[in-house]
């Protein structure tokens, strides 16, 4: 199975689904992605069988429960700055927690349910991460 090199087709893959609309809980371009669909369809995109949670709203608390899906897709922790192709856990305030894709450090691509699509858009500044992941390497890579 391909893993992206160094995130890049991983940052690839997700700029592929720009434009797709927006859908709560949505994992089909044709009819709308959410955060954690675009992250599992991206990751499908660059070979990876990702593996996504279900049952989430568009606002929680608490998102402790859903974490183990990270190293289940073969994600594993990026420690160190924000790079190409690391998924990232961000809290946007007010109990909403928002995954993205860094296309750079400064730069993701997402599922902005306010502009309703996925688009790609600097880095809020006022984002905080939670946690973040990149895909991780294969034995003999």
């Amino acid at each position: 199975m391909a893993r992206p090199d160094s995130g890049a087709n991983l940052a690839m893959a997700a700029a592929g689904f720009i434009g797709c609309p927006f859908r709560l809980q949505g994992r089909d371009p044709a009819h709308g992605l959410d955060c954690v669909g675009l992250v599992a369809v991206s990751l499908a995109a660059a070979g990876i069988s990702p593996k996504s949670p279900s049952g989430y709203g568009l606002r929680n608390l608490f998102v402790g429960q859903w974490l183990h899906f990270a190293a289940a897709s073969g994600l594993a922790p990026s420690p160190g700055p924000i790079r190409t192709g690391d998924v990232v856990l961000m809290a946007l305030g007010h109990g909403q927690h928002h995954l993205v894709i860094a296309e750079s450090g400064s730069s993701v691509i997402h599922a902005h349910a306010g502009l309703g699509k996925v688009v790609r858009q600097p880095l809020d500044p006022q984002w905080r991460v939670v946690a973040k992941w990149h895909a991780a390497p294969q034995k003999g890579d």
